[in-house]
């Protein structure tokens, strides 16, 4: 039975959060609807008919690490999300890897998807999603600024907003699919089940794409101060998303391969795909409202992801592993100011950099978001590690939990394989290295910096 033990207060507004604002927040730092209006096009160049399958499997992984991340979940709950529960397992250089992996993976996923808001809010006043260097500028950091007041004023008013964008958003897909309209109708497609679509090198390429559609599917986690009853609410909502989107995505995945047909090739140069696919359809009403929708839940992504972020953040340091200042909750907000302008901080300076150098709204996306891709790869591999070591420490579900975490690694390595490609051009080529300079720079920051050990991992517990 789940009990309580004493904690160390955070400052946050603890049990303020019911299970469905939670939810909203896992939903909004994966934006479903980021999927099918970016991320499932590029799947469906790369793995063709086999992409359903290629989200399939990526289903499969991501429901294997929940089960493992739900192990730590229903036993303790902390800001520190991941970083708490490695924590408690392996102990200090572990739980720094993945702490900073984490905050790598939030605030490059905050700053991937704001050329995902730039490109459809622009094309809804402009008619086509090609957008300057200087209004990309302005947009996106008048996303950033209102994405981090929002974080900085209140997480409830936060998750409600995200919550209730992510259900219209995903509203106006659906439509998009259903709604009778000029060919490419949703039908039974053989040509998707027919072997050659099915072959294994082309849903390979797709599946570290299709991974990429679920990261921060466990964000959930990081308001264990701030759910209420989390011990119960944070697993439920950990699985409910990864199954929820897992569907969601198949669905799209196809509907997309029949909607798009022969143009599948060309999509990687289109900035709107779904608008595009709206007036092929002869469903031009639905084009402005589905930029509306795919704006509105980027900029809900970034939300989720600064206010993840954040809370790593203040975990960190309130573990004396970064400046005390960012271990501060804010009196009356009771939430964590200071590391919400670190985070908002993190996440504008690197998008705004590739905007004045040049870099267009998917190349942002493709090029930050694969950043953050590796960052949440590592943090799933460490937690994967720690389940393992704690079952066994602990003698309790050890086949369960094997299998589970056997399914994760198996899935985690071979879309560590597959993003870590030594044949990438680019600067895909030299990303890998990127990341683990900014990880090992981020673990040497905690290790010399001189913090008062204040606990974090004050947690609420089984024991």
């Amino acid at each position: 039975m789940p009990t309580s033990r004493a904690r160390q207060p955070t400052g946050l507004h603890e049990g303020r959060l019911s299970p469905w604002e939670t939810l909203g927040q896992s939903l909004a730092s994966i934006a479903p609807t980021a999927t099918p209006a970016m991320v499932a096009p590029l799947v469906l160049a790369a793995s063709g008919k086999g992409s359903w399958l290629a989200y399939a499997l990526a289903t499969v992984g991501i429901v294997a690490i929940a089960a493992g991340i739900n192990y730590f979940a229903r036993q303790s709950s902390s800001p520190g999300s991941l970083y708490a529960f490695v924590h408690r397992s392996l102990g200090k250089w572990p739980s720094l890897i993945t702490g900073w992996a984490l905050l790598i993976a939030y605030t490059g996923t905050a700053a991937a998807v704001t050329g995902g808001f730039t490109s459809y809010a622009y094309s809804l006043f402009a008619g086509t999603s090609t957008v300057g260097s200087i209004t990309a500028a302005v947009m996106t950091l008048g996303a950033v600024l209102a994405a981090g007041a929002l974080a900085y004023r209140d997480v409830q008013i936060s998750v409600r907003l995200m919550l209730v964008i992510e259900a219209v958003s995903i509203a106006l897909i659906l439509a998009l699919f259903l709604i009778p309209g000029q060919g490419s109708a949703l039908r039974f497609d053989a040509s998707q089940f027919h072997l050659d679509a099915l072959a294994a090198g082309p849903i390979r390429a797709g599946l570290v794409l299709a991974i990429f559609s679920f990261v921060g599917f466990e964000s959930a986690a990081a308001l264990g101060s701030e759910a209420a009853r989390p011990l119960t609410t944070i697993p439920r909502t950990i699985t409910l998303t990864a199954i929820l989107s897992g569907l969601f995505f198949v669905f799209t995945a196809y509907a997309e391969s029949i909607g798009f047909g022969t143009q599948v090739a060309d999509l990687a140069n289109n900035g709107a795909p779904l608008q595009w696919l709206a007036h092929r359809r002869g469903l031009d009403f639905l084009a402005p409202l589905l930029a509306i929708g795919s704006t509105i839940s980027f900029f809900a992504c970034t939300l989720a992801c600064i206010t993840a972020a954040a809370r790593t953040l203040f975990a960190l340091a309130r573990d004396g592993y970064l400046h005390a200042l960012y271990a501060r909750a804010h009196v009356h907000n009771k939430t964590p100011h200071t590391a919400v302008v670190l985070a908002a901080s993190l996440t504008v300076i690197p998008a705004l950099a590739l905007i004045v150098a040049g870099t267009g709204p998917f190349d942002i996306y493709g090029w930050v978001g694969t950043l953050a891709t590796y960052g949440f790869i590592t943090a799933y591999i460490v937690v994967t590690l720690a389940v393992l070591r704690t079952v066994f420490t602990q003698g309790r579900r050890i086949v369960r939990t094997l299998i589970f975490a056997i399914v994760a690694l198996v899935v985690l390595a071979l879309a560590g394989w597959s993003a870590f490609d030594p044949a990438a051009v680019g600067p895909y080529r030299w990303l890998p290295y990127l990341y683990l300079t900014l990880l090992l720079l981020g673990v040497l920051i905690s290790a010399l910096t001189p913090g008062a050990h204040i606990s974090t991992t004050a947690e609420q517990s089984t024991s």
